[in-house]
């Protein structure tokens, strides 16, 4: 009996590789039509992505007053950083300068830690941020 069930494990072995050997894979090509716009709404996301329109990622502040005190904090910062971006925008009375766009708390605070070397009122906040109830 124990010479007849390894004889048959031995066939169905064999027969297994053989049939797999002998078989092909089916081969064909796969055609992908898209619209020409796509790369163009791909990158246009992208530049969104990074300028974190609509997010609520966290700021760093690095100065809030005068229109020509923020041209100049904003000058001080692109010639010391190119790590982190930098935004001027106006919030009735004043003008701010933004700097980053951080996904996380940790990114920002070690961003601040480099920057409150040469501004030491940098702080950090997260805009738009949305109470909640």
């Amino acid at each position: 009996m124990k010479l007849t069930s390894f004889k048959n494990i031995c066939l169905s072995a064999a027969l297994t590789i053989g049939i797999t050997t002998l078989s092909n894979a089916q081969e064909g090509n796969v055609v992908v039509y898209q619209d020409d716009d796509i790369p163009t709404l791909l990158e246009l996301k992208k530049q969104i992505n990074a300028e974190g329109i609509d997010s609520n990622n966290y700021k760093i502040s690095i100065y809030s007053g005068s229109n020509t005190g923020a041209e100049n904090a904003k000058n001080k910062y692109d010639l010391t950083y190119n790590s982190w971006s930098s935004k001027k925008v106006y919030e009735t009375p004043n003008y701010k300068i933004y700097v980053g766009n951080f996904r996380t708390r940790l990114q920002a605070d070690r961003a601040l830690m480099e920057v409150k070397k040469k501004f030491p009122h940098a702080f950090i906040f997260e805009p738009n941020q949305t109470k909640k109830k």
